[in-house]
């Protein structure tokens, strides 16, 4: 680990041999891009990105990665510089906040290393333009001096390989992203690509899942793996300590019933959400604001935690005057829509 000006960077290091369970779960995150489960046409394109990047001999070009949270973006990253063999430093748009933040960082990338900037729409704006010079020309202008003696030293950098990441994509500057050679957009997994997803995990945790548990957990997980696999540890957590180890289909219903994840998958920010928009606010419209304190959340939480989900469930509507429940939430919450239903909110 490294820090320069403030900011702490890390290289990706193994888990220690002593801690069997950090191993088990840090084995959770494939390797190799044919270890990778769903996004197929992200893998197919990116496979040949780096096998032409491994034949030339050099670095292959910048990689943007989007999607929503917990669908494998950092796991990508982590991949790619396996597949090329290369060191891979991690770090974050929101842990660097100055142009020399970043500037310690990439006069230290040795050649053909992976840079990771996870959240990278949330760069300052010094750092981005510090990048664009970085990622097109690899050099860094380094200021020497103040004042009117100040003088700019162009420093020349090893070719690299930016790695980004981010969860909206629309907050990039063009300039930023037109630097990239090569965009992906990672989609939520079905729940067939989700089972095959937690029966690896199961397999590495070491662990018995039922085939019939599998598709349960599978179908309340978000589409997203991550949550799989949280799901299944606490699933595995209630098999160890109330059952009798075994991940069959009552164990994991009995689970998924204590950590309230219902059967669509909604938690309690989810429940929440819908709750207070039929019972409080008679359906809506309603302010993200004035949503988010009625539940005890941030409004950046509920917009970005709880609304995609229930906004791609068709339980929750965006309109011009706020946010509105639509007849799917009443029908889940078991309530009965006002006359007319929020439909009309929509005319």
């Amino acid at each position: 680990m490294a820090e320069d000006a403030g900011l702490t960077t890390e290289r990706l290091v193994e888990p220690g041999a002593d801690d069997v369970e950090r191993a088990a779960e840090a084995a959770l995150r494939p390797r190799r891009l044919e270890e990778f489960v769903g996004q197929r046409v992200v893998r197919d394109q990116l496979s040949l990105v780096l096998q032409a990047a491994l034949g030339r001999g050099r670095a292959p070009d910048h990689v943007l990665l989007s999607g929503p949270p917990g669908l494998g973006k950092t796991t990508l990253a982590m991949i790619i510089a396996a597949e090329l063999g290369a060191p891979l430093r991690l770090t974050s748009g929101p842990a660097i906040q100055h142009a020399g933040d970043l500037a310690a960082v990439l006069s230290s990338l040795e050649e053909g290393e992976v840079l990771f900037l996870d959240e990278i729409h949330r760069l300052a704006r010094p750092a981005e333009e510090l990048l664009y010079v970085a990622m097109e020309d690899f050099r860094v202008d380094v200021v020497v001096g103040k004042g009117a003696g100040a003088s700019a030293i162009p420093l020349a950098l090893p070719p690299f390989t930016v790695v980004g990441a981010t969860t909206r994509a629309g907050l990039l500057p063009a300039p930023l992203r037109d630097r990239f050679g090569f965009t992906g957009h990672l989609d939520f997994y079905s729940a067939d690509e989700l089972e095959r997803v937690l029966v690896r995990s199961a397999h590495l945790l070491g662990v018995d899942l039922h085939p019939d548990a599998a598709t349960e957990v599978a179908s309340r997980s978000r589409g997203t793996p991550r949550i799989a696999n949280r799901l299944l540890r606490r699933v595995r957590d209630w098999a160890q300590v109330r059952g009798d180890g075994t991940l069959d289909l009552g164990a994991a219903r009995a689970a998924l019933d204590v950590y309230e994840v219902d059967a669509l998958g909604l938690d309690r920010l989810d429940r929440a959400v819908l709750t207070a928009l039929c019972t409080r606010f008679g359906g809506g419209p309603v302010g993200l604001t004035t949503l988010a304190v009625a539940v005890g959340e941030e409004p950046e939480t509920v917009e970005t935690v709880a609304e995609p989900f229930l906004v791609r469930e068709g339980l929750v509507g965006r309109t011009p005057r706020g946010r509105v429940a639509m007849p799917g939430a009443w029908t889940h919450l078991g309530l009965t829509p006002p006359l007319g239903g929020s439909d009309t909110l929509f005319a």
